[in-house]
């Protein structure tokens, strides 16, 4: 479950899901909807803003929800599910026609931190909250579109080694130090608020929504081979 709330050109899209935010069906599907449907109400200055309620912004993937199917075999199934479905999210965010800002209000884990770097600007609490990746330590692999898009956004090979290899959990000022995040904040509201500022200095430049989009697709091309998106050509049209 999430909610969508308008603040002139600024769209604010809050994770509304259990304690952890934990990514299960119903609200994977919600985020894809709410997405898909904001693309089609892009005007030049609309600005995407992503948050959470919670000490969590999410806490990746419902393995509750996965093992709740009995066996191994058909939890293995519901979380192959699961990440099939949160890969149109991932291409619905690169794609987007418009800037858009991850607020991590709390911890990020897995998908969650992979939902967070689909996202042109990202911005964490340094109070409290960790981004993390625990799939070495859980004996998980990862999807391929996770790591096309880790490696396309994390640059520094010995981050890229440590968050996926070592399992660190990263602070908000480290995350700063490693490029991984833009700035860190002293506290959930004073994140938003400046996503807040910094979504509001992006909406006055009027941008073309197609135009920012295919830019910012051209600068991830490995990531949007693996996501399926393909380049769309606007020359035509100018």
């Amino acid at each position: 479950m999430c909610s969508l709330d308008k603040r002139e050109n600024l769209w604010i899209l809050t994770i509304t899901g259990d304690d952890q935010n934990r990514l299960n069906p119903t609200l994977i599907d919600s985020l894809l909807t709410t997405i898909t449907n904001l693309a089609t109400q892009s005007t030049p200055g609309s600005v995407l803003i992503t948050t959470a309620k919670g000490k969590f912004f999410s806490n990746g993937f419902d393995l509750l929800y996965a093992r709740a199917a009995g066996s191994k075999t058909a939890a293995a199934v519901r979380l192959q599910s699961m990440v099939d479905a949160l890969k149109p999210v991932a291409a619905a965010l690169i794609s987007l026609p418009m800037p858009t800002i991850a607020a991590i209000n709390g911890h990020a884990s897995a998908a969650g931190f992979l939902l967070a770097l689909c996202h042109d600007y990202v911005m964490m609490r340094s109070d409290r909250g960790v981004l993390y990746m625990p799939e070495v330590d859980l004996g998980l692999p990862l999807p391929d579109y996770f790591t096309a898009v880790m490696r396309e956004k994390i640059k520094s090979p010995a981050v890229l080694r440590d968050v996926l290899l070592g399992g660190v959990k990263v602070k908000g000022r480290e995350a700063v130090e490693m490029g991984i995040v833009d700035s860190a904040h002293d506290s959930a509201e004073s994140v938003v608020e400046a996503a807040v500022r910094l979504g509001g200095e992006l909406a006055e430049k009027k941008w073309v929504g197609k135009v920012y989009g295919e830019i910012r697709k051209s600068l991830y091309p490995d990531a949007c081979k693996v996501l399926g998106l393909t380049p769309i050509s606007l020359v035509s049209k100018i």
